[in-house]
């Protein structure tokens, strides 16, 4: 049977220099006993999975809100993307999956019911009471608001997962800001945060087709889709839109994917990088895209905000969320006797306001809206 230390004798070996090993952890605020056959990353990663945030990810709005379709996309299957794409990325660079993985799929935790508004809405009411931003609110979650352990709050996880959750806060509660002279995060988190940005833009592509936001005529005008569109049509003309459509999304991510790795591979040769101090020291961020990949990514970026996320539709959405978000986040303040005990009675959490914002923000759509409804309609139901 496989230990933990042969794990880790595994990597030392097969993984690059620059590449972070479990074995070589700054380890967690709380010192654990180690497991027998999972390293410190592998572990960190199902402590994720199986908490409460990650299974609210499956009913919080990407950009649809949930009701809206069974085939769009949700805060869950774009973690579960992000960290297929953060794997296969690392694999091939020979980076470590694991480490990427557990960044990948806890990026998100923090973020409100009806993602982006929902955060923005949040940020408002709580502006005088320190804010809200999800990357703080995701690290706040490990550290601090799951229950899952009677020796300690929050999960424990290890210093280099809490690097990658806080991507590039300024401010107290990142990791990075108490080591002198680090700049950016291990290779791994840089990696999380691409597959981060390659899923979003090209499902959300997806989403948009099928949703009939964006059409044809428009796609053609973005030279990521054009290029790979026009290589499909030479190979096989006539191909059902359907079937072409997931074929050229495939495309684009691979392009992304691939051109990542290269530009990569070329950082890391130039800037002569061969340990993870070397990454976290260096003067620019080492995971890149080339120019002309980064410029027609940057094209697609704002193709989207343009053509979906300011369409009428996703803007109507989003104004009823808000106005939902408004009304529960005030009357709880207004009657704080409306929160459940258990939110009541954790003074230690911080002040009201916080402990409000930290409900509100760990609902899903669905229990917002039905929550909303509640509050304000003659209809009582609990």
């Amino acid at each position: 049977m496989i230990k933990r230390s042969d794990l880790e004798k595994l990597e030392s070996s097969t993984l690059a220099p620059y590449a972070m090993k479990s074995g070589e952890s700054l380890g967690r605020q709380h010192p654990e006993e180690e497991h027998q056959y999972r390293t410190r990353f592998q572990r960190d990663r199902d402590r994720i999975i199986h908490t409460s945030a990650f299974r609210r990810l499956e009913y919080k709005t990407q950009v649809f809100v949930y009701h809206e379709g069974d085939y769009y996309r949700t805060r869950l299957t774009h973690s579960l993307e992000v960290a297929q794409i953060a794997r296969s990325i690392c694999k091939s660079l020979q980076l470590n999956e694991d480490l990427a993985e557990s960044v990948a799929l806890s990026h998100d935790l923090g973020l409100p019911p009806f993602g982006h508004t929902g955060q923005d809405v949040l940020n408002r009411l709580m502006k005088d009471h320190g804010g809200f931003e999800h990357n703080k609110q995701s690290l706040r979650i490990v550290k601090l608001l799951e229950k899952r352990y009677p020796e300690f709050e929050g999960l424990n996880l290890t210093w280099e997962v809490l690097e990658g959750i806080c991507k590039h806060t300024k401010d107290e509660e990142n990791p990075i800001t108490s080591m002198e002279g680090v700049r950016y995060p291990s290779l791994e988190a840089q990696i999380a945060d691409f597959a981060d940005g390659i899923a979003y833009n090209a499902h959300d592509l997806d989403d948009g087709i099928t949703s009939d936001l964006l059409d044809l005529g428009q796609l053609r005008k973005v030279t990521l889709w054009k290029e790979n569109e026009d290589r499909f049509d030479k190979e096989y003309s006539g191909l059902d839109f359907k079937l072409k459509k997931y074929q050229v999304v495939r495309s684009i991510i691979n392009e992304l994917i691939t051109d990542l790795r290269e530009a990569t591979s070329k950082n890391i040769e130039s800037h002569e990088v061969k340990s993870v101090a070397e990454v976290r020291r260096a003067p620019l961020r080492i995971a890149a895209f080339g120019k002309e990949v980064a410029e027609k990514n940057k094209e697609l970026k704002k193709f989207l905000h343009k053509n979906m996320y300011s369409h009428r539709k996703v803007l109507r959405m989003e104004f009823k969320a808000g106005l939902t978000l408004d009304g529960i986040f005030e009357a709880y303040a207004k009657m704080p006797g409306l929160l459940p005990e258990s939110v009541l009675k954790n003074e230690e959490h911080g002040t009201l306001q916080r402990r409000i914002c930290d409900y509100v923000s760990g609902m899903t759509d669905r229990y917002a809206l039905n929550e909303h409804k509640n509050l304000f309609s003659a209809d009582e139901r609990d």
